[in-house]
């Protein structure tokens, strides 16, 4: 009996190795497919934005945003996925794309916008804890710069003013921060095993320009 239990419980230990290792694979599949993802649609909108900027107006003509900031921002198809513009985080050596609407299979693509606009400085962007999208937050400290471009090349550029962590059911704490406390961008990911949001507040630095 005891060596039958024995040649159990090796296999049990066999088995959950196995399904370890599989899931180890699968992660890191899933990670590199999500960069590629995200390498392929930041190229193609950023040759949209190079185009659109060859195209310059006139100094005396504001952007329609700087007359009315309740427009909404404008959007680009890459791959039949609609992206709202680009972001850039030079301390962490990440651009990304930036889909205009949030879902889990949006997530899975690059970061998201979760809510607001970068016109009325509450826009909240959020993305998975993949190594290549906002897997190093944790790292960012204060000072550092974050560029946001829209579709129209109008670039807003930030710096971080604070980081915390939220619990998932803070959502109210994660809206209001920026529509009353201040601040212009927030970008969030969740921490490891998903307990937590690690959230970066950010204001802006200087005013957009095109």
């Amino acid at each position: 009996m005891r060596n039958k239990n024995g040649l159990v419980c090796m296999t049990l230990g066999l088995l959950l190795l196995l399904a370890a290792g599989g899931l180890t694979g699968y992660n890191m599949w899933d990670e590199n497919r999500a960069d590629q993802s995200a390498g392929i649609a930041f190229r193609a909108l950023q040759a949209s934005i190079d185009r659109t900027g060859e195209t310059e107006l006139p100094e005396e003509i504001l952007p329609a945003y700087q007359i009315d900031p309740r427009v909404e921002m404008p959007v680009e198809e890459v791959d039949g996925n609609y992206y709202v513009g680009t972001i850039s985080i030079p301390a962490l050596d990440l651009e990304l794309p930036v889909l205009n609407e949030w879902s889990y299979p949006n997530l899975k693509i690059g970061p998201c916008r979760y809510y607001g606009s970068a016109y009325l400085n509450n826009m909240i962007i959020a993305a998975h804890n993949y190594k290549r999208h906002f897997g190093q937050l944790a790292s960012l400290t204060v000072g550092d710069l974050i560029r946001f471009t829209d579709m129209d090349g109008n670039v807003f550029q930030y710096s971080v003013a604070a980081m915390e962590q939220l619990r998932p059911n803070q959502t109210r704490d994660m809206l209001d921060a920026n529509s009353y406390g201040g601040y212009d961008l927030t970008l969030f990911t969740c921490t490891i095993g998903g307990q937590q949001r690690l959230t970066v507040r950010c204001v802006r630095e200087e005013q957009a320009q095109a």
